[in-house]
């Protein structure tokens, strides 16, 4: 599949009958568009949960500087950090459509200049008053600035793509993965500037789902156990700053610097790193199973997940153990993955070449291999993968830039 067209499955959702739609390239950015602007963020001044669902709260009339035209004005949120920078070279890759773009940081951020497409782009602080001329606003920088900003943009008439947690299990809030349902965001749309919020999916789940979700519609997943091993990009440039640096303390027999993490990453692994529950269960275990259950429009299914942080620097891994409600072969399985858009097999039992994070960084697509029969089972209603995506495209920046591009067409 060519990688600047989308192809996904709209009309029927996960269950039902599908439609194929493509998002055709588009034509790079006119040498005449705007400087980029990157701004930072305040103080978190609260959120009332709820307050905004599917479609934000319509912008009052609005003058002709800020009224939509044939090709959206897109604003960065988080420009200088790892998804933002990933945004950027997106953009450019996939010959996204644009009439302005702005970068957008935090205040210690200000000032800063980024490439794009050659040209120098000035980042500036993020605030209240910055959405006013924005049609589409890519946001990855936290929770906080998301809960805040997030409403803010969408009340000035932008539809946000938000990369954060702050908003995936609100109801009403769109949570999308294109390749599986791009149906959940049918009646958003940029051109009529009343605003709205789309929410990405977290990395471990659209990683999990791309491989998961062309076998779940064949065969019906009834349980799916996912051990998930996570790079240091799921926390962060600094984190991946941090993994390399203790590597090179600790070959040189010193003290490790620990900021980032209050264990040694380097030549180590450990618990994912979010909060623990009550139940035993991290925050990002907890993600996996209700984000799933809410993509797929699905509850019943059984899900447990066990997340531990490696020391790879930005492709997850997750070995999947999948029961279903009815038979599927080895065969049949390579089958649907083989037709499935951005995934990849790679399972060479000869060669025992099967999916690595180093052979899934910088790409697109999600890796899946190891698929074979879970000879636990007496039938055949079991099958086990193990698959790598890199976390900073498809799980993060690849993922918001496909919901982005098939918003033109709507």
């Amino acid at each position: 599949m060519n990688r600047k067209e989308i192809v996904t499955r709209v009309a029927g959702g996960i269950h039902g009958s599908m439609a194929t739609v493509k998002v055709k390239p588009h034509r790079r950015i006119g040498a005449g568009a705007r400087t980029l602007v990157v701004t930072g963020s305040k103080k978190h001044a609260g959120y009332q949960a709820g307050r905004h669902l599917l479609r934000g709260v319509a912008a009052q009339a609005a003058s002709s500087s800020n009224q939509a035209g044939s090709e959206p004005r897109v604003a960065i949120v988080g420009a200088t950090g790892a998804v933002g920078q990933e945004f950027l070279e997106l953009l450019d890759e996939r010959d996204f459509p644009l009439k302005e773009l702005k970068l957008l940081a935090s205040a210690r951020s200000a000032g800063k200049t980024m490439k794009f497409q050659g040209q120098d782009l000035v980042v500036e602080e993020l605030k209240e008053d910055s959405f006013g001329d924005v049609d589409i606003a890519l946001f990855s920088a936290g929770g906080g600035i998301s809960k805040k900003f997030g409403p803010l943009a969408s009340d000035a008439g932008a539809v946000v793509v938000d990369n954060s947690s702050a908003f995936r299990m609100t109801e009403g809030v769109p949570l999308v993965i294109p390749e599986i349902n791009a149906e959940a965001m049918r009646g958003v749309s940029w051109r009529e500037r009343t605003g709205g919020i789309i929410a990405n999916p977290n990395c471990s789940t659209i990683i999990a789902l791309m491989a998961v979700t062309p076998l779940h519609r064949e065969a019906g997943v009834r349980r799916m156990v996912v051990s998930t091993y996570q790079a240091a990009s799921g926390a962060g440039q600094a984190a991946m700053d941090e993994l390399v640096l203790q590597t090179k303390e600790a070959l040189e027999g010193k003290e490790v610097t620990k900021d980032i993490f209050p264990f040694q990453y380097a030549f180590n692994l450990f618990s994912h790193n979010s909060p623990m529950q009550d139940n035993g269960y991290n925050e990002e275990e907890l993600k996996m199973v209700k984000e799933t259950k809410k993509i797929w429009s699905y509850d019943d299914v059984s899900i447990t997940a066990t997340c531990i942080r490696v020391p790879v620097i930005r492709a997850h891994a997750e070995s999947i153990n999948l029961e279903f409600d009815r038979p599927l072969s080895e065969e049949r399985a390579r089958e649907l993955l083989s037709g499935s858009p951005g995934v990849t097999i790679s399972d060479d039992r000869a060669a025992n070449s099967f999916p690595t994070p180093l052979d899934a960084s910088y790409k697109d697509d999600v890796l899946v291999g190891r698929i074979r029969r879970d000879i636990s089972r007496e039938d055949q209603n079991g099958l086990d993968l193990f698959v790598c995506g890199d976390q900073i495209r498809k799980g993060a920046a690849l993922n918001a830039v496909q919901i982005a591009e098939l918003l033109l067409d709507q």
